[in-house]
């Protein structure tokens, strides 16, 4: 039996994170590299953003992305 989640236990299962704004040229790369120092921590990222991106390489300048810390 697998149990379900539903509500902020789904979408934010982190202790704290800062919201991000795309900016032209991002890349989840980019911002895992300046958040973390490390840009194959983008799986991080799209994870804590899965409510909001279906496809890591698809976000638009404007849209607000958390960032988990």
């Amino acid at each position: 039996m697998v149990p379900i989640l539903f509500g902020r236990a789904l979408q934010n299962p982190y202790h704290g994170f800062t919201v991000y704004t795309v900016q032209s040229g991002d890349t989840l790369s980019s911002i895992a590299q300046q958040f973390y120092g490390d840009p194959e921590r983008f799986r991080t990222i799209f994870q804590a953003n899965r409510n909001v991106l279906e496809d890591p390489d698809e976000m638009f300048p404007g849209q607000e992305l958390r960032v988990p810390q």
